[in-house]
């Protein structure tokens, strides 16, 4: 294994991300790597000096990693907001409209509807229009501190705000499910559209816990 070669699979190793943005990051850092050994070589120097040399000048591994990991758990964070802020209210709309469409009326209800239940219904309506908002804030957050933190605190920063936006979401969908479940189960099913769509509304809502779950965890990277 060439010298570079043994460069890029450390840094390779300390990584967590996505796939395709750490295959981008990588591939740069080669290209970056395998000019300055040309120009190296270029000057007399053998190959395996040169590319010595061009690893020294890139920088040590773990300073290296630590900016690579920062841009990382970025990208992965805009991706999660932008899921967020356009998923959540897509799958409310979808649901209402499915629900209108194939069972109607909320009066046709067979059993009663507690009056807590409504307190319930309204912060899980709510929280799908402000869930959005603190996505949106969260992004409008991100750019303008990133021209006054560095890499590392920039992306504590938005794992908080991520967290934040991604647990006010999940915590409203267990709460309508579990509230909903415990009056009447067959709420959950009004009809086979509804009860797709209210899987996905979970499978969704628990995604996004498992992408912010990823934030934090390029945090950690970043500290080690």
């Amino acid at each position: 294994m060439t010298v570079i070669e043994a460069y890029l699979g450390d840094l390779r190793t300390r990584l967590d991300g996505p796939a395709s943005a750490k295959r981008d990051l990588l591939r740069e850092a080669r290209d970056g790597l395998n000019d300055a050994a040309d120009a190296y070589r270029e000057g007399g120097w053998s190959e395996q000096e040169a590319q010595r040399r061009a690893v020294d000048d890139f920088g040590p591994v773990h300073l290296i990693a630590q900016g690579y990991q920062a841009e990382l758990g970025m990208h992965s964070g805009t991706r999660t907001l932008w899921k967020l802020i356009l998923g959540v209210p897509l799958m409310q709309l979808a649901w209402d409209f499915a629900r209108k469409w194939t069972f109607g009326d909320w009066s046709q209800f067979a059993t009663p509807t507690p009056a807590w239940y409504k307190y319930i219904a309204q912060f899980t309506h709510g929280s799908v229009f402000l869930v959005p908002v603190l996505g949106v804030f969260a992004l409008v957050c991100m750019r303008w501190l990133s021209r006054r933190m560095d890499g590392v605190r920039l992306v504590r920063t938005a794992g908080v705000l991520i967290g934040e936006a991604v647990g006010l979401n999940l915590l409203s969908v267990a709460l309508l499910v579990f509230a909903t479940g415990f009056i009447d189960a067959s709420r959950l099913f009004l009809s086979v559209p509804c009860g797709i769509l209210m899987i996905l509304w979970v499978v969704l809502s628990v995604r996004l816990a498992l992408l912010a779950r990823r934030s934090w965890r390029s945090c950690a990277t970043i500290v080690a």
